[in-house]
């Protein structure tokens, strides 16, 4: 059966990358320190001896040269000498034992010149190496009547002869050819050992063994400790957001331990918090319009039976209330499609150049007259016309419920300002009223369809309720800005800006 990773829990997630990460470190720890060892060694001898071949030949017209030379083979494995082409003026090491001959010198030398090259170097078996007149030399048991160093009569001696499948150690042998002060080419020679790793490597592996086994069972505490430490905050972020789809929106999320964590839970915490807020706005602007929408059904119905009941009463009045009523039903019910075409991009805009100050004039003087009876005082100031590209249907909408939004909410005075200021290739119309002004927490709020401050709908002088939100979606397609400023008790000022024609 195929295991979907994309279905595991993310814990075991956590876990498997974590543990993978573990054994592939585990298993590069073994190729390196066994498989490769080897080669790592003899790359970090060659790099050895170069350094000191580079060392002597810098120091070459020293004085003190054999002191250096003695220094660098002080381990007894590294034979060093310094000779002329011709086989004069030889410094050496004192320790002869793995003295290069003659005729690899010269052979040496040759392969160097032949190659154009100042150095040349070379990897060869050494052969074993053979008895000398140590009696100590390992292999060979002392006299009968010489017992070994540290052991005493009662003792028997025991000698660990070599195995028998040892390999035979290499040697590294290498010639740089360097020019003295005098201008005469030098010849420095070294030959060092490359010892065989059979028993270092056979030593890593056992200690493998042991770091493998403790690091493999770390590797899993420590998967299943972080697997279990993130996904607890995502495991209980996950069990309130589905309690948030389900509607609950009082929920609160506490996630903890990581930064993005907490920065999700954050924004999940004020997402519930909006959604809250969308969803009373919601139910009140199904209460508001359904007041709305049953208000003048209701006055139409009772208006109608009554001419029903008694046909031979009817007055102008009452047939007027009828046609008022059904006239406030289809501009409520025009303003919903209007609304719910800008949001939804079906709207399209007719963009022309006209006379914008006109326009704005025309619109104010017709709401004027309109409630030139209520004995409300419009008034239009001005400085210049300006002409913007525009649809001019629309943006007369939305100052038509700018208009209508300051009739209904301006103070007893009854004194409404439309003001138009243009500068810089920017008109802004500032429309502002008398009343009681908004609450700086309620602003934000105050372009959502229905929002009231006072929470308490009551029916509009004119208009339907839906005015503010249709200026927002007109100047919005527009690309133009809007906004309110407002202070308690001293009246608010809605305003919109556009971008004039250039040659305005």
């Amino acid at each position: 059966m195929k295991l979907n990773i994309d279905k595991l829990r993310l814990k075991w997630k956590v876990f498997a990358f974590i543990f993978g990460f573990c054994t592939l470190l585990i298993m590069i720890l073994w190729l390196f320190q066994t498989v490769f060892l080897d080669s790592f060694y003899r790359v970090v001898k060659i790099l050895e001896v170069k350094k000191n071949v580079n060392i002597i030949a810098n120091n070459i017209d020293n004085k003190n040269v054999s002191d250096l030379i003695a220094s660098i083979s002080g381990d007894g494995e590294t034979y060093i000498e310094i000779s002329s082409l011709e086989g004069t003026n030889v410094v050496s090491s004192s320790n002869t034992k793995y003295k290069i001959s003659l005729q690899d010198k010269i052979t040496m030398i040759s392969k160097a010149k032949d190659s154009n090259n100042d150095f040349y170097q070379e990897i060869i078996d050494s052969p074993p190496e053979k008895p000398t007149g140590n009696k100590n030399f390992i292999g060979e048991l002392p006299p009968i009547n010489m017992p070994p160093q540290g052991l005493t009569e009662n003792k028997n001696f025991v000698q660990e002869l070599p195995p028998a499948n040892m390999k035979p150690a290499q040697s590294l042998m290498y010639l740089k050819l360097v020019k003295n002060s005098s201008g005469k080419t030098i010849a420095v020679f070294i030959n060092a050992v490359v010892s065989p790793l059979d028993a270092t490597v056979k030593t890593l592996r056992y200690q493998l063994y042991l770091v493998t086994g403790i690091m493999l069972i770390l590797s899993v505490l420590l998967a299943l400790i972080i697997a279990k430490r993130i996904s607890r905050p995502i495991e209980e972020i996950n069990k309130s957001a589905k309690q948030l789809a389900s509607g609950n929106y009082d929920i609160h999320f506490n996630g903890k331990g990581f930064l993005e964590i907490s920065e999700l839970s954050n924004t999940l915490n004020t997402a519930a918090v909006e959604l809250n807020k969308a969803e009373a706005l919601r139910r009140e602007l199904l209460a508001n319009i359904s007041h709305d929408l049953r208000t003048p059904l209701s006055l139409i119905y009772s208006y109608a039976e009554m001419i029903h009941d008694f046909p031979d009463e009817i007055t102008p009045d009452q047939t007027q209330v009828i046609m008022d009523e059904t006239q406030r039903l289809k501009t409520l019910v025009n303003d919903v499609l209007d609304i719910s075409k800008l949001e939804s991009g079906m709207q399209r805009l007719s963009l022309s150049k006209y006379n914008f100050t006109y326009s704005v004039k025309t619109t104010t003087e017709r709401i004027a007259e309109l409630v030139k009876k209520n004995v409300y005082s419009i008034s239009f100031v001005h400085d210049k016309e300006v002409f913007i590209c525009a649809d001019e249907t629309k943006i007369t909408q939305a100052l038509y419920n700018l208009l209508i939004n300051a009739i209904n909410y301006t103070g007893e005075d009854k004194i409404i300002t439309v003001r138009q200021i243009a500068s810089n290739g920017i008109v802004k119309i500032e429309v502002t009223d008398t009343g009681d002004g908004i609450t700086p927490e309620n602003l934000p709020y105050i372009w959502d369809r229905y929002y009231k401050v006072d929470k308490k709908h009551k029916r509009a002088i004119i208009g339907t309720g839906l005015g503010l939100s249709i200026v927002k979606k007109v100047i919005e397609l527009h690309g133009g800005n809007y906004g309110v400023e407002s202070q308690v008790g001293s009246g608010s000022t809605f305003w919109f800006e556009l971008k004039t024609d250039k040659l305005s």
